[in-house]
């Protein structure tokens, strides 16, 4: 996997992580905006959620946002050695691919991560950084792929 900036990664991610429920939330309200359709992947003890809002605050899925914050800051303490997370990734693309998700659903993900970020960050959220995460995400994305090959 080729490396981001981690220093820039490493930075931003400080000012998100220290909130991580509040962002995470950003980061799927976005989601839900730009890919609706998603929604539905989303069901916790046979509810399905028919608006954004009800599933945004069940407890069920502010439990899978914490958990996808933990992985967004894995992956940032392991910036500089992401090939040790590859096989984790590669298994979580897996658990996605088994409940629905497409791996085309990846780019509306990566644009909702830049948003929140964007949002967090305000001007500090330089075309550098930008670049940085974009490149990041996009080392994940291909680790996570992973899980849908053979298809």
């Amino acid at each position: 996997m080729e490396r981001p900036e981690p220093e820039l990664i490493r930075q931003s991610w400080r000012a998100v992580s220290r909130n991580p429920l509040e962002h995470g939330t950003v980061l799927f309200s976005r989601l839900f905006d730009l890919e609706p359709d998603l929604l539905p992947l989303f069901q916790y003890n046979c509810r399905q959620f028919s608006r954004p809002e009800d599933c945004l605050s069940s407890p069920e899925f502010l439990d899978h946002i914490r958990k996808v914050m933990l992985v967004i800051d894995a992956v940032v303490i392991n910036v500089e050695d992401l090939s040790s997370l590859e096989e984790y990734l590669a298994g979580l693309g897996r658990k996605h691919r088994a409940v629905g998700v497409k791996l085309s659903s990846f780019s509306t993900v990566g644009e909702s991560l830049l948003y929140m970020l964007e949002k967090c960050l305000g001007p500090a959220f330089t075309p550098a950084t930008r670049a940085a995460w974009s490149q990041l995400y996009g080392a994940v994305v291909q680790a996570m792929s992973r899980g849908w090959d053979g298809e």
